[in-house]
């Protein structure tokens, strides 16, 4: 499911935006060989593996993992099959896992990173590289994410984030007021019964989907002097995030899927409805919010490049 533009709103305001997912709703995307989404995990997880597969010691993943297998397997069964037991495999991909030993014939560079890895962490690399999604663990009875497999995160490092509460996570987060204040009350919401999905957005200087901090350095904004109103805009990416939850309300966790996307911001916003959406949004950003997204330098051009396509 492509990012919802409605989520891009004003005032703007750093809060949790949950919605219920529809019936029927998909919360899987299928990477195919060439994807881009692919091409950069699989460089993750062949350079730094530790950096994005990641568990708090002494936690057992092994009931979500399984929990999230049975949903691969019957929301994408052309990209992801599973027996039930300790046999997973990645059609499109050309590779599967039984009891953490290796088989297949797909793109060696693929087997090669599988290969690599410790028997017991293919299963999740495999699912990594099948989708789009990152993924991690929710334990809605203490509020924490112990387990993480994420490759393509936004500016953060999964590593500082194993294992924390809910509200410390989200705490460098500015203004983060009300995602603090209702982080537990967030934690057991999504680890209930039913399935919720939010999107979050930004402007950014980078195209990486992988903006890990040690991995991707923060580009500026050249200065006014420099560049011009559309220059500044040729530069600039629109970066979206979907993330959805998929509730184990019998193990009091839920998987937390994130699939991110950046396009260049002048292919991205293809109307005059979706530039002054995007205006207002940004216009209203207090300058935390700016200071914190990298984008007080390039706001006001960024607006001017808005309002003269809305």
């Amino acid at each position: 499911m492509p990012f919802d533009f409605s989520a891009v709103a004003a005032p703007f305001r750093m809060q949790p935006g949950l919605r219920r997912l529809a019936p029927g709703a998909t919360q899987l995307t299928p990477n195919r060989s060439g994807d881009r989404a692919l091409r950069e995990k699989l460089e993750v997880l062949t350079r730094v593996p530790g950096q994005a597969l990641l568990a708090a010691p002494g936690f057992d993943a092994s009931g979500a993992l399984r929990a999230l297998c049975a949903h691969a397997a019957s929301e994408r069964p052309q990209a992801f099959t599973w027996d039930g037991d300790a046999a997973l495999s990645a059609p499109q991909l050309g590779w599967s896992v039984r009891g953490g030993e290796l088989r297949g014939d797909g793109p060696a560079e693929i087997g090669a990173c599988l290969a690599a890895l410790p028997p017991e962490q293919r299963t999740t690399a495999l699912l990594c590289l099948a989708f789009a999604e990152d993924f991690a663990i929710i334990d809605g009875a203490t509020s924490r994410i112990p387990w993480l497999a994420v490759c393509l995160p936004s500016h953060w490092a999964p590593q500082d984030k194993v294992g924390r509460h809910f509200a410390e996570v989200h705490a460098p987060v500015a203004d983060n007021q009300l995602l603090v204040t209702a982080s537990d009350h967030l934690a057991r919401l999504v680890t209930g019964h039913e399935r919720w999905e939010r999107f979050v957005w930004t402007i950014t200087r980078g195209a990486n989907l992988d903006m890990h901090p040690q991995r991707s350095a923060a580009l500026p904004w050249p200065a006014a002097v420099d560049a011009d109103i559309d220059t500044l805009a040729a530069l600039a990416f629109f970066r979206t995030e979907r993330q959805t939850f998929i509730p184990q309300p019998a193990l009091r966790q839920a998987v937390f899927t994130i699939h991110v996307e950046s396009a260049p911001l002048v292919q991205a916003i293809t109307t005059p409805e979706q530039a002054a959406q995007l205006h207002d949004a940004l216009a209203t950003m207090s300058a935390a919010v700016l200071a914190y997204r990298g984008l007080a330098d390039a706001r006001d051009r960024l607006l001017a490049w808005l309002a003269a396509r809305r």
